[in-house]
């Protein structure tokens, strides 16, 4: 009886020891990278072989597609230049989410002090007994729930839209 407890207790113990958690991230694999693969367009033919564009060693191509731009085009936008001028459809939006006043460096900032915080909660979450996902672990405090934020805005009187039954 208690070699048979321990042949099924021991794979568990050391299967916990694995730190694999859904949302780690790092690829340990040798092989290739099926999200690397970038699909083209179709080659076309110019209309003029004397008048080519000059190559762009490391540049674009011009059958590279751009997820971000198509991702734009399918939702009603696109892209423009990023350090050109906000359009005039834009500017009352963009106006009113910098009411407060616009950090310049709001990204360097925000992604040292994430940085901060998940080596301040990593400290002890390298051994495990069982396999858990980290990322929940770390953000959990900061974690939404929706279902008493949609209860909340029903109790004061906001319509909300359908939800999902809770779990």
């Amino acid at each position: 009886m208690r070699k048979l407890a321990i042949l099924l207790v021991l794979p568990a113990l050391i299967a916990g020891c694995a730190n694999v958690g859904l949302r780690d991230l790092k690829s340990t694999s040798k092989g290739p990278d099926e999200f690397g693969i970038k699909p083209v367009a179709s080659l076309e033919e110019p209309t003029s072989y004397s008048e080519l564009p000059a190559p762009t060693p490391g540049g674009t191509n011009r059958v590279d597609r751009s997820a971000l731009a198509e991702g734009a085009q399918a939702l009603g936008g696109n892209l423009g230049d990023s350090n050109g001028p906000i359009p005039a459809r834009d500017s009352a939006l963009v106006q009113h989410a910098s009411r407060l006043g616009v950090s310049p460096n709001i990204r360097k900032t925000l992604a040292e002090s994430d940085a901060a915080f998940r080596k301040r909660k990593a400290r002890f979450t390298q051994y495990r007994i069982v396999p858990v996902d980290r990322y929940n672990q770390a953000y959990k405090r900061q974690a939404l729930d929706a279902q008493a934020e949609q209860n909340r805005w029903r109790r004061a009187g906001a319509r909300t839209p359908s939800a999902p039954p809770a779990n």
